[in-house]
């Protein structure tokens, strides 16, 4: 039963995860707003802080930056690092990041970015002790 309980766990996670992957590399702008929560917190080079569906797809659309992901990092049932190479329009060759992704009712409510997996996983493991102490 453990064995059916996680891969639930992890398929919901996954699936909402590839679906932002997906409409983030697509450029698909509805679509990466449905693949978010609203507000969707996020954290990245120019800040830090929540913002609505409509403003994470204003910023898929300004960025131009395709994700490839690279290694999954299952941290808790909502929390999943995913180590990905990003690049932008003006990159010559892609660079390694890490997302901290936190998931909810099918929908991506947390995309940290930070610049390496150690940074991220650091990240998510203190993010699910705090959740498991509220």
């Amino acid at each position: 039963m453990r064995f059916a309980y996680t891969w639930v766990m992890e398929s919901t996670l996954e699936t909402a995860i590839n679906e932002w992957h997906e409409s983030v590399n697509d450029g698909d702008l509805r679509r990466s707003a449905g693949a978010v929560g609203d507000p969707v917190v996020v954290l990245g080079p120019k800040g830090a802080g929540p913002i609505t569906s409509g403003q994470f797809a204003d910023w898929v659309d300004r960025s131009g930056i395709r994700l490839k992901p690279r290694s999954w990092h299952p941290v808790s049932d909502r929390l999943m690092v995913v180590e990905e190479d990003a690049t932008w329009p003006e990159s010559e060759g892609p660079t390694r990041v890490a997302t901290v992704f936190r998931v909810a009712e099918g929908k991506v409510t947390a995309a940290l970015r930070l610049p390496d997996l150690k940074s991220a996983l650091e990240l998510a493991y203190i993010c699910r002790e705090m959740a498991a102490t509220e």
